[in-house]
Order: C-alpha cells, then sequence, then structure tokens
C-alpha cells in the first residue's frame, strides 16, 4: 500500500524506479523525457510582458512570477552617444550623483531608507542608455518605485556632492586606464565610429570631468530626461496592475516636452573598417580586438550572431578541459599555447553594433592566433557541423531559461523597445592594442 502511494506521487519516472532495475535503459529514457519535459513547462511558462504608456508617454513594462523578491529599474534613452565633445562624460557624472541625496531626501536619509528595506541599489550608464534599478523585496516594489522616481525628478546636485565625486571619478578613470581589456575596447570604438558620438568613452576625458558644472548637469538632466523617453521596467513577484497605479502616482510629474519643440536626434554613426594599433614593449601581452559591423539591438541576425559566438567558445588558461573542449579555437589555444584567453562578443545599438572577438596572447603569438581566429570566422560559413550549432543553441536556451528574473530579465523587456533598421555596407576592423 505504501509503495503504491509513493508511486502516485512520484509519477511515471517513480513507477519505473519501483519496478526497477528489470529494465535500467526504461529508467533512463524516462528521466531523459522528464527533463525535456521540465523545459518544456519552463519556456512555457515564461511570463508574458505586459507593457501601459502613461498619459506623459513614459512606459511601464513587466513580467509577473512569483517570486519572493522583485527587481524595479528605469532605463533612460540617454547615453554618451546623445552627448557632445564639450559635455561627453555628463551621464557618467551624473550617475555618481544620483544616490547622494535627492530634493526631499538628504544624503545619509536617502542611504538609511533604502538599507531598511535590505535592497539592492545600483545603477550604469553606456552609450545609449542610462539605468537606475533595485532589488527588493516584492511587498516594498511601491516604496522601490518611489524612490526611482524621486532619483529622477529630483537629484540634489549639491556643489559639495559634485566636488567629491569629481574626484572619485577622476580616479576611477585612472583605474580604468590601467585595465587593458577596457582600454582596448575603447580604442576599437574609437577607430570603428571616428568621427561620430560612439567613438566617444562613457566616463567622458579627463579635461571635461575637471571642467563639468552644476548647470551643466542640470541642462543635461533638463533636455534628456523625458517621459518618451523613460521606460519603468519591473520582473519578479510584482502586479501589473499595482506597479502601474504606483507609476502614475509618482511618474506622471515626469516632463514630456521640449523647449521650442527642439527633440534631440540621434547622430548617425557610420562604421569605418580602420585598424589602430597601440604598441608599448614594456608590457608582457597584447590585447587584440577584431569585429566588423554589426546589427542593431531588434534585428533578428542577432540570434545568428550569439550561436555563432555560442559555436566559437571562449577560453582562459584558469579553465579545465585542456584538448577535449568543445570549442575548437579553445582546443588549438591549449594544444600550440596560442592565448592567454579569448572571447567573443556582440555589442548592439539602437542601429548599429561591433560582432568580433578579443584575445590576450604573448606578442610573438599574435598573428598565428589571428589567423586561427580569422579561420574560425570562414569555418562558420563553410563546414559548422549540426552537432555544434545544437549544442550552442542548447548552452543559449539554458542561459536565458536561468535568468528569468533580475537586471538580465529588465534589459532584455527594454531591448524590446529598440528600433529595428536595415543595415548596409558592412566592412571590416582591426584593432590591435600591442602590450
Amino acid at each position: 500500500m505504501a509503495a503504491s502511494s509513493v508511486c502516485r506521487v512520484g509519477s511515471a519516472a517513480g513507477r519505473a524506479f519501483l519496478r526497477g532495475l528489470r529494465s535500467p535503459a526504461a529508467l533512463l529514457t524516462l528521466t531523459r523525457n522528464r527533463g525535456v519535459a521540465t523545459y518544456a513547462q519552463t519556456l512555457h511558462n515564461i511570463p508574458e510582458t505586459q507593457v501601459t504608456t502613461l498619459e506623459n508617454g513614459l512606459r511601464v513594462a513587466s513580467e509577473e512570477s512569483n517570486q519572493p523578491t522583485c527587481t524595479v529599474g528605469v532605463w533612460i534613452g540617454v547615453g554618451s552617444r546623445h552627448e557632445n565633445e564639450k559635455n561627453n562624460g555628463a551621464g557618467y557624472f551624473l550617475e555618481h550623483l544620483a544616490f547622494k541625496g535627492t530634493k526631499k531626501r538628504p544624503c545619509a536619509a536617502f542611504e538609511k531608507e533604502v538599507e531598511s528595506m535590505g535592497a539592492h541599489l545600483n545603477g550604469y550608464t553606456s552609450r545609449e542608455q542610462t539605468a537606475y534599478y533595485i532589488k527588493a523585496l516584492s511587498k516594498d516594489m511601491p516604496k522601490v518605485v518611489e524612490l526611482l522616481a524621486d532619483i529622477v525628478q529630483n537629484c540634489a546636485l549639491e556643489e559639495s556632492q559634485i566636488e567629491k565625486e569629481r574626484g572619485v571619478i577622476l580616479q576611477e578613470m585612472k583605474e580604468i586606464d590601467s585595465n587593458l581589456t577596457d582600454v582596448t575596447f575603447d580604442y576599437l570604438h574609437a577607430t570603428a565610429f571616428q568621427g561620430t558620438a560612439l567613438g566617444r568613452t562613457v566616463e567622458g576625458t579627463t579635461e571635461n570631468i575637471k571642467h563639468l558644472t552644476r548647470a551643466d548637469l542640470a541642462s543635461y538632466v533638463d533636455i534628456n530626461f523625458k517621459a518618451p523617453r523613460m521606460v519603468l521596467a519591473a520582473a519578479g513577484g510584482i502586479s501589473h496592475k499595482e506597479l502601474v497605479d504606483v507609476a502614475k502616482q509618482h511618474f506622471s510629474g515626469v516632463p514630456f516636452t521640449y523647449k521650442e519643440d527642439a527633440v534631440p536626434v540621434l547622430p548617425h554613426c557610420r562604421f569605418t573598417g580602420s585598424e589602430i594599433r597601440v604598441r608599448d614593449d614594456a608590457l608582457p601581452h597584447a590585447h587584440i580586438a577584431l569585429a566588423v559591423e554589426g546589427p542593431g539591438w531588434a534585428d533578428p541576425d542577432n540570434v545568428v550572431l550569439l550561436v555563432a559566438n555560442s559555436i566559437i567558445g571562449r577560453y582562459d588558461r584558469t579553465f579545465g578541459g585542456g584538448k577535449n573542449q568543445s570549442s575548437r579555437l579553445a582546443t588549438l589555444a591549449v594544444e600550440y599555447k596560442l592565448c592567454h584567453s579569448f572571447q567573443t562578443f556582440n555589442t548592439c545599438y539602437s542601429d548599429t553594433g561591433l560582432f568580433g572577438f578579443h584575445f590576450v596572447c604573448d606578442p610573438l603569438s599574435i598573428d598565428d592566433m589571428l589567423h586561427c581566429a580569422q579561420g574560425e570566422w570562414m569555418r562558420l560559413c563553410t563546414s559548422t557541423t549540426e552537432s555544434e550549432v545544437k549544442r550552442a543553441k542548447n548552452f543559449l536556451r539554458n542561459a536565458m531559461v536561468a535568468q528569468l528574473d533580475g537586471v538580465y530579465r529588465l534589459e532584455l523587456v527594454v531591448s524590446a523597445f529598440s528600433r529595428l533598421i536595415k543595415l548596409q555596407n558592412s566592412g571590416r576592423l582591426f584593432v590591435l592594442l600591442t602590450m
């Protein structure tokens, strides 16, 4: 009787186990089928993205799930691409000031309010986006939305905090200059999009940071922080209706008109196939980035490129596996000691992007590693096997399903609002930073 009860609870796999040793092959088959069914069910249960637009043009997007936590953030369509040579770095500067108090909440009171919820507060600035987000318990969602609205609309911009953060940013810029990977990608953008806004760094120049004033930062907010350029996104244990109601309460005051109807236009950034080399024989390794123009955020070709990058894979000497890794390029790197590490990337913007790979190697191995890496690109076009494609798809599916909550999921929600633009005139880019 007890055994039959267990069978009913344990379903087909449980019954097979109790019948057991007579048919191990059947048990393995059932186990595999159970795994497939569970995965399919997971995909089927991915929550629907709900979107509501407020009267002032601000969009509220959410995905509901039965989670005890939620992540709520404000994504603003402004970044270093919207800056000019004189105010480049203003968005990054503003990010540092966003959590230093508002007109309603002094710095100490603001920090105490966040800590009292046990919440995690963060933000970032990129070339096209500025984001502030908070991860907290689901029951605290209304307070989280209130805090985000206060940050966006009432940032204090106190002179004392500006001067304090100016020193912090200048120190950060020195640290960034010592990160050779970041330096390489800044050079990559500088040459790929030379003479355009995407060629500038997110942090700006040292001179700009030294001379930006409170008036410059206030003007940046006044021009760019408009409701139609904002998305309030949430994922986790939240109700979309409740989120919209709270958003109406706290975000309805965000302005949606521009002075003299001077709506900022996103500048076109042309791709230029080119090469830049910075040589320093005192450094032991070379950092190399090779890229071609990629598609924008909303282009369906991104899915294909993600699969292609998964086939090429990534490698670091600290990884285990050696010659037995699934990545062919990683196997070559191990066998012939071609590099210390390599990674692929597909960096997307609204209407363009960069698709390529970056690696670190000894100076004498540059030509060999470049030859093998470019050979992998050619192999993608001519002799990729079905098993490689299947493995890459499985890797991507598992990675996406594993991140149904949190900031990554919110970024997927927000990216749905990106524009779809046909790309033409792809070229070749080679960036070499010899270390």
